[in-house]
């Protein structure tokens, strides 16, 4: 059953990814473009030669990011399997289909959102190159301490439900998860690193543009999922047969058994 709950969050993965790709290429490629116009105008201005760039735009906005898309999700939807298969039957008792849709929504929460509220993502034309690594560094210790409050906060969740509600245990595991990071994210230091002069509606459509494109890859990963899981576990192929190879399927059974 893993393998088969493998495949279905490849595809979920995949299918996400591809959807995603799609949004971020609408939506997203403008505001980087005018946060590279803005950074090449920057370097005009001061008498500077602009770095030289190893990808072109023209790569990266067509098959650098399809590439990247596709093997990001097929990576995610492998590990939501992973996830799926070890919270389904654990925390709460659902079927695979909502199982897998509150797993994408909590995924979504705690992978991406809650570190996206204290380090927003930047276009590329923002930040000192000097800071790439604390920069990063700071955004992993605050996607650590997102996913460790929610362990935490389904351990919680788990031991409140043997002695009061569902919904009181599950309130009460979400006020843990909501102590734990809203601490971090205080104690952790702030980035501020947005040039004066650059744009604040460039700013805000890039970071809406990365919102929207995680909204459509986890929602198509939990929807994808949830309907492939669901007829998996109940025992039905993922992809429909078509009359004649039921029918042949039936006559092959029926031979078997006659014989």
């Amino acid at each position: 059953m893993l393998r088969t709950l493998l495949v279905c969050g490849l595809l979920a993965g995949l299918g996400g990814g591809l959807l995603a790709t799609g949004f971020a290429t609408l939506a997203g490629e403008p505001a980087i473009d005018r946060a590279v116009a803005f950074e090449r105008a920057q370097a005009h201005a001061a008498h500077e030669r602009p770095e030289p760039v190893l990808v072109p735009r023209s790569v990266q906005r067509s098959v650098g990011l399809l590439t990247a898309a596709a093997v990001y999700g097929l990576a995610l939807g492998g590990l939501f399997a992973l996830a799926f298969a070890a919270a389904y039957g654990r925390v709460a008792a659902a079927s695979p289909a909502r199982t897998a849709l509150w797993l994408a929504i909590g995924a979504f929460v705690v992978v991406f959102l809650v570190p996206f509220v204290k380090y927003p993502a930047n276009p590329p034309s923002v930040g000192h190159p000097d800071t790439i690594g604390r920069r990063t560094d700071l955004y992993a210790v605050m996607l650590a301490c997102s996913l460790l409050a929610a362990f935490a906060a389904v351990r919680v969740r788990m031991t409140l439900a043997r002695r009061r509600s569902a919904a009181t245990a599950t309130l009460l595991g979400c006020a843990v998860y909501l102590a734990v990071v809203v601490v971090a994210a205080l104690a952790l230091p702030g980035v501020h690193e947005v040039p004066r002069a650059f744009p604040a509606e460039t700013l805000w459509r890039f970071r809406e543009a990365s919102v929207g494109m995680q909204v459509v890859l986890w929602a198509t990963v939990g929807l994808v999922f949830a309907g492939t899981a669901q007829r998996a576990m109940s025992g039905r192929a993922l992809v429909p047969r078509r009359p004649w190879a039921r029918r042949r399927a039936l006559a092959a059974r029926d031979e078997r058994a006659s014989s």
